[in-house]
């Protein structure tokens, strides 16, 4: 098996270093930056260039990009691609990628599939890329169709050697939906959480829930923005449920309140319980 990886930073690098485990895949990658691709030549976890005439050679592109990059891309390679192939992309946001791929894939006769490794860390460039980071992680992918055990079959034989654990389908709509809350509000709140004042004098006085709340507030601040305005309106309507719990428990505390405020806490306890058993 041949692999493409294109954008050979934290997420990209990975794949390519996790594909490379195994003996029978060869591995291409390319980013934009040149020193990385000789970076990661040197460092074994790619075996050559991806340069676009060899793009026909792949039985799967993984487009570690962002969401516009990540069309550009397509846009510009859409003749390129192999035609028994599978191109897969690894945005966290769906609809706007998948909106513009799928008829372009139809169009240019090559396949398209939505992707989003569900695995990651607050750091970003190849520097920080592991060739464990996908195993036992989740996989996303939404396909151009959903009645064909056999084209699902496949796609998840392409991504085993990558160590995924569990691969769930669903539409470009849902996985957007839920995204903002599992992923995108996280962020926010955390980076939003560790502007408080008192924020600089946290050491001697933080432990384990600090370190769990702030971990994701060292972002990569440019793909961040550009993944949370295209998914707008899931982030907006997740604010809002946001805001207006906080809301409560303001109220309650500035009212002095024990019994609301012990209501709410056991009803957010009770939540979790329910949720993740």
């Amino acid at each position: 098996m041949i692999v493409g990886i294109v954008g050979l930073g934290l997420i990209g690098g990975s794949l390519a270093k996790a594909y490379k485990r195994d003996s029978s895949v060869t591995v291409l990658g390319w980013n934009r930056t040149p020193s990385v691709t000789e970076f990661a030549l040197l460092d074994g976890a790619i075996d050559a260039e991806l340069t676009p005439d060899r793009l026909c050679e792949c039985d799967l592109v993984l487009i570690s990009l962002y969401p516009r990059a990540t069309m550009d891309y397509l846009r510009d390679n859409a003749d390129r691609f192999s035609k028994t192939g599978i191109v897969m992309d690894c945005d966290g946001v769906k609809r706007e990628v998948c909106e513009y791929a799928f008829p372009l894939a139809a169009e240019h006769g090559f396949t398209f599939v939505g992707g989003h490794p569900m695995a990651g860390t607050q750091f970003s460039g190849f520097k920080y890329a592991r060739a464990t980071l996908y195993d036992r992680a989740p996989m996303v992918i939404v396909p151009p169709v959903f009645d064909d055990p056999d084209f699902l079959a496949r796609i998840k034989a392409l991504l085993k050697p990558a160590g995924f654990g569990r691969i769930s389908v669903t539409t470009a709509a849902d996985h957007d939906r839920m995204i903002a809350f599992t992923s995108q509000m996280a962020h926010v709140v955390s980076n939003a959480y560790i502007k408080s004042p008192a924020a600089a004098d946290h050491k001697g006085f933080s432990a384990g829930s600090y370190k769990d709340l702030t971990r994701v507030a060292w972002l990569n601040a440019p793909m961040w923005s550009e993944l949370i305005l295209d998914n707008r309106d899931n982030m907006l309507s997740e604010m809002d449920a946001l805001i207006g719990s906080l809301t409560a428990y303001r109220d309650a505390i500035a009212a002095n309140d024990y019994d609301t405020l012990c209501a709410l806490l056991e009803e957010g306890k009770r939540r979790k319980e329910e949720i993740d058993g």
